[in-house]
């Protein structure tokens, strides 16, 4: 009798590895992984289980999330009918979340793939083999989050000792060996950047003297050899450097400082000056009163032309007199010598827009759209409402002007030499509502 031919199974191999240290290696820890998951496919081999050829390897991966090259790949493949079983050493370097493994049983389970362990002998297929992966599941997750612990204890610990745990070099120093090291040069720009403050006291003019000699924020490399070419100083720059107590030789974590391994930039003497000139808020105070007495009726829809940042309103006083202005954000965070547009008086382009709100609403075409818009409201009075704009507009107060033209006003858009004006056509009806209302109210 003719025996019946064995089915082909195709195997996926998956390995996975944590860190990247030792990947380098001739014969590394994946190598292994894949060793000992072939040895065990040969000895299925009269069941007909064959290696497939592609290789499912993620190096320097966790295994805490699903976001893994390798495993993305054989999620495809198996999306595809390209594998019957999936073969892993160890649970773990499939999955170390519970919930994450469950996603990847259901879709083992819609396409008929079964799951192997080399070293740990189970089969999803069946409730009791379930359970024992869950629980296997559950220690490796605890596992996971034990090591997590140790790692932030660790850091704690380190930063306490003064140690530099790593992240971006600020300006000033360089990593060598893990530590950090003074570099000379840009010591002097940082001691350069302190003492220039105390003298002008404002953050803007100091990004741009800086932007005008040149000076860039930090450049370096990292540990994969890719080049971080330093920028422009804008006003955030600035204030980190000012509040940064590592220039003090202190090491900081979770708002806490130690003294540090490396060597202080700043001296205390000078640290407390900057820390009076910020500590000092009476401009910044005034500046907030003068901002909630003061309308900006345009806030929040006048924009820079040039560059699409917002602009905000500024105010100055000469003399006892307050100007009131609408500055590019750009400008204010970079300094002048950035944009074109720079800023405009506040009540000059205040006023050409309500100009040409008012000779918008005077047009014989848009009385007859707002007519067909406002239904609830007889043509006559619509007309009526319309042209008494101009006199209801001057007994508005400054809030329900801004209102009114937030309804009316898409976008101002200031250019170098020219205002852009976008209304919006649809408020026009609610415009009118209110207006209407008002005539009532003044006419009882």
């Amino acid at each position: 009798m003719k025996t019946a031919p064995v089915r082909k199974v195709r195997c996926a191999i998956y390995t996975r590895k944590s860190s990247e240290e030792g990947l380098d290696m001739e014969f590394n820890s994946l190598d292994a992984q894949r060793e000992s998951c072939e040895a065990y496919i040969a000895s299925q081999k009269q069941e007909g289980w064959l290696p497939v050829p592609d290789r499912y390897d993620d190096g320097g991966f966790s295994g805490g999330n699903l976001e893994r090259p390798g495993l993305k790949r054989l999620l495809a493949d198996i999306e595809a009918g390209k594998v019957n079983v999936v073969v892993v050493y160890k649970i773990d370097r499939l999955s170390r979340s519970l919930m994450d493994f469950s996603k990847l049983v259901e879709v083992f389970d819609r396409h008929g793939v079964t799951f192997v362990s080399v070293t740990q002998s189970f089969n999803t297929t069946t409730s009791m083999g379930r359970l024992t992966l869950n629980i296997l599941l559950s220690f490796a997750q605890f596992e996971r989050e034990v090591i997590g612990e140790r790692i932030r204890d660790k850091f704690a610990a380190s930063r306490k000792k003064g140690m530099w745990m790593g992240g971006n070099p600020p300006l000033g120093y360089d990593v060598i060996n893990r530590k950090l090291v003074v570099n000379q040069e840009e010591a002097k720009l940082v001691r350069h950047i302190f003492s220039r403050f105390l003298k002008i006291g404002s953050a803007t003019l100091l990004v741009k003297e800086l932007t005008i000699d040149g000076y860039r924020s930090k450049s370096w490399t990292t540990q994969g050899g890719r080049e971080r070419v330093g920028r422009l100083f804008c006003k955030n720059n600035i204030y980190k450097m000012l509040n940064n107590r590592l220039y003090l030789g202190e090491a900081i974590h979770k708002g806490t400082s130690w003294p540090g391994e490396h060597e202080a930039i700043i001296d205390a003497a000078t640290w407390d000056k900057v820390r009076a000139v910020l500590a000092d808020k009476s401009p910044r105070v005034r500046a907030g009163a003068s901002r909630s007495a003061t309308p900006a009726p345009l806030k929040g829809l006048i924009q820079c032309g040039h560059c699409g940042r917002a602009m905000a309103p500024t105010y100055t006083r000469k003399q006892g007199r307050l100007y009131r202005y609408y500055t590019c954000m750009r400008a204010i965070r970079s300094g002048h010598g950035e944009c074109p547009v720079r800023s405009v008086a506040a009540g000059e382009i205040e006023a050409a827009v309500i100009g040409q709100v008012r000779a918008l609403l005077k047009a014989p075409e848009i009385q007859a759209r707002v007519e067909r818009l406002a239904v609830d409201i007889p043509p006559a009075e619509v007309r009526s409402s319309l042209a008494d704009f101009d006199r209801l507009w001057d007994e508005l107060f400054p809030a329900e002007q801004a209102r009114i033209l937030e309804l009316l006003v898409e976008k101002v858009a200031v250019h170098p030499g020219d205002v852009e004006l976008k209304l919006r056509i649809d408020g026009l009806a609610s415009v009118v509502t209110d207006m209407n209302s008002q005539r009532r109210r003044k006419a009882a």
